[in-house]
């Protein structure tokens, strides 16, 4: 007889972190926008501390995360933190599951290629180096260049 845990079933291993995010409501019923700092991350998801609950299911937007990468999710969770309602732990699923938190050697589960490996590629398709802050290392990785030709950009648009 088999017995499944939590950890048994987890899709992938959490990353206990802390680093400023700001979250965005996508949805004009729910107002709200603030830095909230993420405490564990992974592939599907992250964990958040955050200064107001919002509803589950709430669209929102994670901006300004490591490498200058944003996401989009929902809520699947808000439980507060302590008695006095000061702050609440935010459960965001994210839409496009992925290494977008620019962890530079992610764990073999995650399923997706270092955060490194992502940014040389993109260098290399725009001839440019990554630039860096500090030493380089997670999560202090800088978007190689503000014109990029992903997603069909022209570069001589006016």
């Amino acid at each position: 007889m088999d017995v499944f845990t939590p950890k048994s079933t987890r899709r992938s291993t959490r990353l206990r972190v802390e680093f400023p995010v700001i979250l965005t409501s996508m949805d004009r019923r729910h107002p709200f926008s603030s830095e909230c700092t993420a405490l564990v991350v992974s592939p599907q998801g992250c964990g958040l501390r955050a200064a107001q609950g919002l509803p589950l299911e709430t669209p929102v937007l994670l901006g300004e995360l490591p490498g200058g990468a944003s996401a989009s999710g929902h809520v699947v969770s808000c439980l507060p933190l302590g008695a006095d309602g000061k702050y609440f732990l935010l459960g965001v699923s994210l839409y496009n599951p992925g290494n977008v938190w620019g962890v530079a050697n992610p764990p073999a589960d995650w399923d997706c290629p270092p955060a490194k490996a992502n940014a040389a590629a993109a260098g290399a398709g725009e001839g440019g180096s990554t630039a860096s802050k500090g030493k380089g290392e997670w999560p202090f990785n800088l978007p190689t260049s503000h014109n990029d030709t992903r997603l069909g950009k022209r570069q001589n648009r006016k």
